[in-house]
């Protein structure tokens, strides 16, 4: 049974258990203008500081994308498995695993069937 009306009733629904380890995989976290402005408020900084701050252009140069710390994890996470931004993440971040997700994500993701 999926737990999520809005998502396809024909696959299995996961619930993320916050191990933090999507936010360690590398790739584009892309954001939108609306998220920009959302984050950055919510951080308290101005929007511009953000962009040029916490922000690197997407890989296919479509958009921006939040930067990566040099280990390679997303600016955002703290300590082992906190999200700094949790009440206003990305879409991209809420809608993983069941959204979109990644060739191997089931090794990594400690998300459980529901």
């Amino acid at each position: 049974m999926n737990a999520h009306p809005s998502l396809d009733k024909t696959k299995p629904y996961y619930q993320c258990q916050r191990c933090g380890n999507c936010c360690r995989w590398p790739g584009d976290v892309n954001v939108t203008a609306e998220e920009v402005t959302t984050i950055a408020a919510y951080v308290g900084m101005p929007e511009e500081d953000f962009i040029r701050d916490c922000t690197r252009l997407n890989a296919n140069r479509t958009g921006l994308s939040i930067i990566d710390k040099p280990n390679g994890e997303c600016l955002f996470l703290e300590g082992v498995n906190s999200c700094r931004i949790q009440k206003v993440k990305p879409v991209q971040c809420a809608g993983f695993p069941n959204v979109w997700n990644f060739p191997g994500w089931r090794e990594k993701c400690e998300a459980i069937e529901v």
